[in-house]
């Protein structure tokens, strides 16, 4: 027997698949406008890559407002406690069939090392990735001709790190108890667990 625990607030669930969908075009229009191939014109390109990276700029800053408002930025704050079982785990335990060594609960929705990475991955790669981007748009001049090629290597640098992020992100989806629970739990917000599945225990 199983129970559903509640996880996922509407606004995450929501801002989730929107930065999912904006990262896609962006990377979408991203390799077009670098001439990877010409699907819908570079110019058509460059006015959808400007618009998703300034509407995830305002994503960014509702959910920003959202962690800090609700407390949930203290998921992101890292932690030593079953650090090293966790890598153990991803390493050999999960092809063997060993039990996961953290349960999700309300208060810790992410193993120790899900924190680190997805806090590395908002304050590190994110930011570099938008300053590099809106720098690169707004740079001119002799300053522009001098900085544009550089500042363009780091953003591409950043969006291959966002785009590696994103494949490793999919596929350890699918390492939960079943390969789409944790995408269902990212879409209605909850996840099931065994019926005598004990919240206040489970780390």
């Amino acid at each position: 027997m199983t129970k559903k625990l509640y996880l996922y607030e509407q606004f995450e669930r929501f801002w989730h698949w929107s930065q999912a969908l904006l990262i896609f075009l962006l990377a979408f229009t991203g390799f077009e406008i670098h001439g990877c191939y010409s699907l819908i014109g570079f110019d058509n390109a460059v006015l959808i890559h400007d618009g998703a990276a300034y509407t995830l700029i305002a994503l960014i800053a509702f959910a920003i407002f959202w962690h800090i408002t609700t407390g949930e930025w203290k998921q992101y704050v890292p932690t030593t406690e079953k650090f090293v079982a966790q890598i153990q785990y991803y390493m050999s335990g999960i092809f063997k069939g060993d039990p996961h060594p953290t349960h999700k609960s309300r208060a810790r929705k992410f193993n120790p090392l899900q924190a680190v990475t997805y806090l590395a991955f908002k304050v590190l790669i994110i930011p570099l990735l938008l300053a590099s981007g809106v720098v690169y748009m707004l740079i001119g001049g002799p300053l522009g001709d001098t900085w544009r090629a550089p500042i363009g290597i780091i953003h591409t640098f950043g969006a291959f790190v966002v785009i590696a992020f994103v494949i490793v992100h999919v596929y350890m989806t699918t390492t939960g108890d079943t390969v789409f629970s944790n995408i269902k739990a990212m879409i209605f917000g909850y996840e099931e667990v065994p019926e005598d599945y004990d919240e206040d225990s489970s780390h």
